[in-house]
């Protein structure tokens, strides 16, 4: 029975995320819908549009590990994935400066990415020892 209540849970997330990939793909191809959701402040719209789209992608990675949708080596992955993208791309700085997580990710995902991603990503680059 909890398996049911899993599965169904995990259907739902799937379909609300299908629906913000969906708008993601729509607010991409037209910036200026952004305005509907945020006031835009940004001289890159499409930039923004897409550090919310990864970052989303990453919420929901997330959510799956938290249900055991994903395998240990599948969360590996994309362990490995979110760390690199934070050490080697901008996604850090639209994190911490332009994207607001408290008001659009769940506590849950924002620590795990100020506790565990941040983290990671400044010793893989030897900021910290």
């Amino acid at each position: 029975m909890q398996s049911l209540s899993v599965d169904i849970e995990t259907k739902v997330l799937n379909d609300l995320d299908e629906k913000i990939h969906r708008i993601a793909e729509m607010l991409v191809s037209k910036p200026d819908l952004i305005k509907l959701l945020a006031k835009a402040r940004e001289s890159e719209p499409h930039e923004v549009v897409f550090a919310f789209y990864i970052l989303y992608m990453c919420s929901h990675a997330f959510h799956m590990r938290q249900r055991r949708v994903l395998s240990d080596n599948e969360w590996a992955g994309w362990l490995r994935w979110m760390t690199t993208a934070f050490r080697e791309g901008t996604i850090h700085e639209y994190w911490k400066e332009r994207v607001e997580p408290e008001k659009w990710f769940d506590p849950a995902f924002q620590d795990f990415i100020d506790k565990e991603i941040i983290p990671k990503s400044k010793i893989m680059t030897g900021e910290v020892k």
